[in-house]
């Protein structure tokens, strides 16, 4: 199995660069661009947080990955899938209601929400993984179905 390249960068920011001008460096220097197909269905797999929590990434810093993607041509959504636990994220109707609340609105970051799994969680693929430990996954529908993932 071949290593992963981790790309990164550090929260420190001044006034010379600012985590938005890293987070385009880093999107450069990973060659998003490169890899982004025209018109490509490209899923931005985010944790929307739950109610009262804010232990997600702010929905302004996923507009700027939006807008990068659409400058190169795709067509991004923000996705996740349902929680098997009883909270705000257990139906898309709690789900996106709980999305919208923590401000990943289309008018805020310039795409659609779409929850991977169904109304209820049970809309997903099978995908065949081969490996010793995990022969078969099964993956959000929608998930599934993109053109690309950026997680």
């Amino acid at each position: 199995m071949n290593k992963s390249q981790v790309f990164f960068v550090d929260t420190r920011a001044s006034s010379k660069r600012n985590l938005f001008d890293k987070l385009n460096s880093l999107m450069e220097n990973i060659k998003l661009k490169e890899i982004i197909p025209k018109r490509a269905l490209i899923a931005i797999k985010v944790h929307f947080g739950e109610t009262g929590n804010l232990a997600y990434i702010r929905p302004q810093f996923i507009k700027r990955i939006v807008e990068y993607i659409k400058t190169n041509g795709g067509k991004p959504f923000l996705t996740d899938t349902n929680t098997l636990y009883a909270g705000t994220r257990g139906d898309s109707v709690s789900h996106i209601r709980t999305a919208i609340e923590n401000g990943f609105t289309y008018s805020v970051v310039g795409a659609p929400v779409i929850i991977a799994d169904g109304l209820r969680g049970a809309s997903y693929s099978r995908v065949k993984i081969g490996l010793e430990h995990i022969d078969t996954a099964y993956i959000g529908k929608e998930i599934a179905e993109a053109d690309g993932i950026i997680g």
